[in-house]
């Protein structure tokens, strides 16, 4: 979601920079690695990486040593021998590397086009994401091994060196045909004459116990060790470390490399959770009242989600924009509600969904008008307006009921829904996005009426995105905070604040965070 800030998407993702671990396994943002004995200062970052693609885009239609102008690379490297479900995971893999690609959203597509199901498409699906999951692990331990320093060897070979390591670090593929496998690649991707040199690297990786490598490779320091082993860059594991106890880190650390369950919502005056759940022979969810949990399968080729009855929505999600309709205001509700950060329109349409029911309206505010667009056919038959404009100053008006500011944010709460994700972020980011969180908080509490409410929510557990910008609220602008654990089911554990902190190793969520705002019934106070 945009909310008034056109350069950065809802989650904070950003194009795939050498964020990986440097010496002795550190985490390093911006860095990426040099060969054995080569450790002088880093060559890499996010604009090295974009003259890297660029200058490698010709790589996926490869020349006479790989395969023939003009043939895709899933099929040079099954002319190679590579088995189709290897050949389409190191294609995702490149695109993801030199396109910024998302792997969720390009893998099916990937899958479909060349017919692969069941046991194959499962194979895919797990060394592709579990490659971008791990890279930064799988790039240490290569760089243990190379006698070069990575920012000197070619792309194409180090996807397929870092597909290779991957089988052979997490899975039980057996050590020789992960490494052939991954050699056939490098030629496939029209790199023959390093096929000897990406060889030796994985051999000599294959030699050496995988949880070895971990132990040879961890940092120190408890925290960085977690983090490593856990494959996270260290700077998103002292995120967590500072919401949550030492003896829950580890546990929402793997949380994040779990496949998530599917959550679907079923929209309320159209079906109930319980009709979707027959209909669609799945189980309905535990905390929100119109979730249900899809185990497998293509949600897009469900009925009720065709008709536009139901949708794929977190459960967390879920939650926040039911408490948004349901907290009380102070004196009578009007029925004005705004989502003032409205893309890509999954809790604008619950809202609005709502709103139908208590005769309500919703105005969606989405900065960008591509996004904009999208809004309007998710919350097409309900009484939801859509406005292009800054939420920071969106010209709609005030005197709301009302307001949501689903912010947007460095989005570490959902890393499971994009195995990419944790290497594509910077903490640096958080500095700039905790500017526009307050400016948009702001502006809501500009926009609501006296005994109006404000939901602020995040994707991130954060504390500078969550608790610093309410608490900021409080003290500078004079915002009653209410206890926000009133307004949902309950669901144990959601922090010791009056705000609601989710996490997918307690509650099956995002780590969603919510927070309750009245604006005083007097000036605004």
């Amino acid at each position: 979601m945009t909310g008034g800030f056109r350069s950065r998407s809802k989650s904070g993702d950003k194009a795939p920079g050498a964020k990986q671990y440097g010496k002795n396994g550190a985490p390093q943002a911006g860095k990426a690695h040099r060969g054995r004995g080569q450790r002088g200062p880093a060559q890499g970052g996010r604009g090295a990486q974009r003259q890297r693609n660029r200058a490698n885009r010709d790589n996926r239609n490869v020349g006479a040593q790989g395969a023939a102008v003009g043939k895709s690379l899933v099929h040079a490297a099954i002319d190679q021998g590579v088995d189709p479900a290897r050949a389409v995971a190191f294609d995702v893999v490149r695109r993801v590397s030199e396109e910024d690609a998302f792997a969720n959203l390009v893998l099916p597509k990937a899958l479909r086009k060349q017919k692969l199901s069941g046991r194959d498409a499962a194979f895919a699906t797990e060394i592709t994401y579990g490659t971008l999951r791990t890279l930064g692990v799988l790039d240490a331990v290569i760089a243990q091994c190379s006698t070069r320093e990575l920012d000197a060897i070619s792309p194409v070979v180090i996807d397929a060196l870092r597909l290779g390591t991957y089988q052979v670090l997490y899975t039980r593929v057996e050590a020789h045909a992960a490494v052939d496998t991954a050699v056939r690649l490098v030629v496939a991707g029209g790199e023959e004459r390093a096929k000897g040199f990406a060889n030796g690297i994985l051999r000599t990786i294959a030699r050496t116990p995988p949880n070895e490598w971990l132990k040879r490779l961890a940092p120190e320091g408890e925290i960085a060790g977690l983090a490593f082993r856990h494959a996270h860059p260290t700077w998103i594991a002292q995120s967590f470390a500072r919401v949550l106890d030492p003896a829950e880190l580890s546990a929402a650390l793997a949380a994040d490399s779990e496949r998530p369950t599917v959550h679907l919502v079923a929209r309320p005056g159209e079906i109930s959770a319980e009709e979707l759940a027959l209909i669609t022979g799945n189980e309905e969810g535990t905390y929100s009242p119109y979730a249900v949990y899809m185990d497998s399968g293509d949600p897009g080729q469900l009925e009720p989600v065709q008709r536009g009855m139901a949708a794929v929505q977190d459960e967390g999600s879920q939650l926040i924009a039911r408490a948004v309709c349901e907290v009380p205001v102070n004196g009578t509700d009007q029925g004005r509600w705004l989502d003032l950060c409205a893309g890509p329109g999954g809790k604008a349409a619950l809202m609005g969904a709502l709103a139908r029911i208590e005769s309500a309206h919703v105005d969606a505010v989405e900065v960008s008008p591509h996004r904009a667009q999208l809004i309007e056919k998710t919350v097409q038959g309900l009484p939801v307006t859509v406005h292009v404009a800054d939420g920071r100053n969106p010209q709609i008006g005030s005197g709301f009921d009302r307001i949501l500011v689903d912010a947007p944010c460095s989005g570490l709460g959902a890393l499971r829904r994009r195995p990419e994700a944790r290497w594509r972020k910077s903490e640096s980011d958080i500095a700039e996005l905790s500017i526009l969180q307050f400016e948009l908080v702001s502006s809501a509490l500009q926009l609501v009426r006296p005994g109006g409410v404000v939901v602020y929510s995040t994707c991130s557990p954060d504390l500078r995105e969550t608790r610093a910008i309410v608490d900021r609220a409080v003290e500078e602008l004079g915002a009653q905070e209410l206890d926000a654990r009133e307004f949902i089911p309950d669901m144990g554990n959601v922090g010791k604040e009056k705000s609601v902190q989710m996490w997918p190793h307690r509650h099956g969520t995002d780590a969603m965070f919510m927070a309750v705002l009245r604006r005083g019934d007097e000036e605004g106070r």
